[in-house]
């Protein structure tokens, strides 16, 4: 079914008369929701006492938001009652008004999928996520970040995406110049192809032609469709359009027409990351059954004890880059399709390996929300994706000979399994001598038999999962080898390029566990042969080795500098 929605330029700070305004539209057309883009609020420079007043009011519910309304990070930051408001409600300033924050996905009870870019791109931070929330910039890595939402209907960015006039017969009002384009919103476009793309402009209202990407092979006859539009501020002098109103139904299919008037892609299509597929799952913040009309903010979306849920989008995942709860302080590195972090609650300590002066437990985690890496449905993109987890994996290989030699070898695991949330990879240090003497294959094996699991390891390679049949329990045990060891280092290039040939660097065993329904598996599994292995049994459960986001955050400190000479994703 098609719902309503009503879109909004920046108000600067008169959001009373124009909330008033949509009332009105409001009470006529029956909007499911509102949006409003760029600063909802005025400046600092600009601000008054007027404006305070009216700040104070709107927190205060004093005045009124007539339905579901949502509005953006534009070009300057949040009036501080405003942050101190959204920190203490989970983002709800008001009843019926949710800040979108500065990067997100959302999804809402019509099926709506929002994603949302806030903010000016910050030069200045050329690797990394951005910390503060509700400062109005972003960084690449942001950007990079929402890629993880596969796929939006509607696209909201503060600023337009690069060369979006190319191709394009619609001109702009006399005088108006157009905007200062980011490349990163390009490639965000191209890899979502949302539905519809709004964003701001002062003083023009811009709609392109709609334009369409190349039908894909799961969708050979279908072709998407992306509508950009750019309004006005709502105090425009020459008084140009500023609302959006339309219709959108989610469950309708891309079309095989093309609409007329339709133009070809204004990206350079072969240059940019391919769609990523949308995975049919539902992403939702809130629970439909208890609050079946309109979208809720994240804390009522809790479900009843022993009710089976549906299975977790992006925003509700911390494995999630676009997810709100994502702990970005725990990120490593960040590269195009997978990502590195270090462990909460890490097994090890900074005292468990002398030559490294940290915990040294690190996850390597695909971008893509999937619970498996065979789940990625598009074959180029688990290519790639599991081409970057093995390189991550190989660069902390040539991380721990610079460290310590031939003392350490390395473990790293993984739980392929339908009904997890989003797969990764746990890599941890171990003693070189205990991969030696076969001490390690044996403690996964002899766990597996001492809990009385009906299948059992096999040597086998299954590559990026479509290998196996079914799901699985991967464990690679692996050690330096003589000759990569020269004076305590790797033989390898710190960013090595020839993936084929560093696969073959070391001794490596790589060890399958066939799951399936007829047991149930302890998804630690892993952690726990490990922590007998290293005799860290009481640290056995990540919860009791809960750490301090300064402790983390100095952990995650110490290795990035440690790793930074064979972080490839800083050159790439």
């Amino acid at each position: 079914m098609a719902s309503k929605i009503i879109v909004v330029g920046a108000v600067e700070g008169a959001f009373p008369s124009t909330l008033e305004k949509i009332s009105k539209l409001h009470a006529k057309n029956s909007f499911s929701l509102a949006i409003f883009l760029g600063d909802f609020f005025a400046g600092p420079e600009s601000r008054s006492d007027e404006d305070d007043a009216n700040v104070s009011a709107l927190i205060d519910d004093k005045i009124s938001v007539p339905l579901p309304t949502y509005f953006t990070l534009g070009k300057n930051p949040l009036p501080d009652p405003v942050k101190d408001k959204l920190e203490a409600s989970d983002d709800e300033l008001c009843p019926n008004l949710y800040f979108l924050g500065k990067r997100s996905t959302t999804k809402t009870s019509e099926g709506i999928r929002i994603v949302n870019l806030g903010g000016s791109l910050d030069p200045t931070i050329t690797a990394g996520l951005s910390k503060e929330k509700h400062l109005p910039f972003h960084t690449e890595d942001d950007v990079k970040a929402l890629r993880g939402a596969n796929s939006a209907d509607i696209l909201l960015t503060t600023h337009w995406p690069l060369d979006i006039r190319k191709g394009s017969k619609v001109v702009l009002p006399d005088g108006v110049e157009t905007p200062a384009g980011e490349r990163c919103i390009a490639d965000l476009c191209l890899a979502l192809q949302p539905r519809y793309h709004f964003s701001t402009s002062t003083d023009a209202f811009y709609e392109r032609e709609p334009f369409f990407y190349p039908p894909t092979e799961k969708e050979s006859d279908a072709k998407p469709i992306t509508r950009f539009i750019s309004l006005a501020a709502s105090a425009n002098s020459s008084k140009q359009k500023s609302l959006y109103a339309f219709s959108l139904d989610p469950t309708t299919s891309a079309p095989i027409n093309l609409p007329l008037g339709t133009t070809a892609p204004p990206f350079n299509i072969t240059q940019k990351r391919q769609r990523l597929p949308d995975q049919e799952q539902s992403y939702t913040r809130f629970s439909t059954a208890q609050n079946a009309d309109h979208y809720r903010p994240r804390k009522n979306h809790r479900r009843n004890e022993g009710s089976r849920a549906a299975p977790l989008g992006p925003q509700d995942c911390f494995f999630c880059l676009s997810s709100p709860s994502v702990k970005t302080h725990l990120i490593a590195s960040i590269a195009n399709d997978a990502y590195l972090t270090t462990a909460k609650g890490p097994l090890s300590t900074p005292s468990t390996f002398p030559s490294i002066p940290f915990p040294a437990h690190l996850l390597i985690i695909p971008l893509e929300h999937s619970p498996t890496l065979a789940g990625i449905s598009v074959p180029e993109d688990r290519a790639r994706t599991y081409k970057e987890m093995q390189r991550y994996r190989r660069a902390l290989h040539s991380f721990l000979i610079s460290k310590c030699g031939s003392k350490l070898g390395a473990v790293t695991w993984e739980v392929s399994r339908a009904h997890i949330r989003h797969t990764h990879w746990q890599f941890l240090p171990v003693s070189s001598d205990l991969v030696k003497k076969g001490l390690v294959e044996a403690a996964f094996k002899v766990e597996a038999e001492n809990e009385k699991y009906p299948t059992s390891f096999r040597t086998k390679d299954v590559g990026d999962g479509t290998g196996a049949k079914g799901d699985f329990f991967r464990v690679w045990i692996w050690m330096p080898a003589e000759e990569d060891v020269v004076d305590g280092q790797s033989t390898s290039s710190e960013h090595a390029q020839d993936d084929e040939l560093e696969e073959e660097k070391g001794k490596q065993k790589s060890l399958v566990l066939p799951l399936n329904e007829e047991f149930r598996f302890d998804l630690q599994f892993g952690r726990r042969v490990m922590a007998k292995l290293l005799g860290l049994e009481p640290r056995m459960n990540w919860r009791d080795c809960a750490q301090t986001d300064e402790e983390e955050t100095k952990d995650v400190g110490a290795f990035k500098e440690a790793f930074k000479q064979f972080d490839w994703a800083l050159e790439d």
